[in-house]
This record gives structure tokens, sequence and C-alpha cells, in this order.
């Protein structure tokens, strides 16, 4: 489930970025609005996922979705350049992203929290 929140909040944030594009400098208040609630949403889900995948994963993937998303998004609404070496280098950041996916063995992302408090450092 984390993986879906993860892809869920990378694609939210394609949508917040979006907003941001139509609010024209957050001047256009329906925009605005829906920029403001789409990132909370997408960052809520990406907390979400990153209580069960490693920060640096979750973080690395739900940029990559934004991006790759974004960029999409931008050649075939706002007419954004869509040149051999953007696609190419696109296509390698999709790659990337699946392949974060593939490695990604589970390892417990709170492993410095429970250090912390086996020293006596912790709040717990």
């Amino acid at each position: 489930m984390p993986w879906v929140y993860l892809v869920l909040a990378g694609l939210f944030e394609c949508g917040f970025t979006t907003c941001l594009k139509l609010s024209d400098g957050l001047t256009k208040f329906g925009w605005a609005v829906a920029f403001v609630l789409l990132s909370v949403v997408s960052f809520g889900l990406l907390t979400l996922a990153a209580q069960k995948i490693s920060l640096g994963t979750a973080y690395a993937v739900w940029t990559g979705i934004g991006a790759a998303g974004t960029a999409a998004i931008g050649m075939i609404w706002f007419k954004d350049p869509a040149t051999t070496w953007r696609l190419v280098f696109l296509c390698t950041l999709i790659g990337s992203v699946v392949g974060l996916k593939l490695v990604d063995r589970g390892d417990p992302p709170d492993a410095p929290r429970a250090a912390a408090t086996a020293s006596g450092s912790g709040s717990g």
C-alpha cells in the first residue's frame, strides 16, 4: 500500500504544479486554492508512504513522478517544447524511478529513531 500512496502523491504533485501555473502567480483565487489543497494531499500521501519506504527512495520517486508528469503536462497542454533530448531524458528519469522501485528492499525507514532511542537520546 505505501507504493500506491507514493504514486498517488506524485500524481497529486503533477496536479498542484499545474494549478500553480494556472493560478498566474497565485493571483487567480480558484487555482490558488486548488494548488494549496492538492499540495496538502500530495505531502500527506508522501508522508504516509515514507513511513514504510525509505525517505530517500520515497522522495526521489515522488519528485520523479512529479517532474516527469509535469513535463508531460507542459508539453501536451502548455505547448512546452518536446525535443528529442528532452524526451530522452524524461525516459531516463522514468526508468530511474522504476529502477528505484525494483531495488527497494523494504528496509525499515525508522532505523535512526531506533538507534537514538537505544542510546537514550530519543524522546520515547
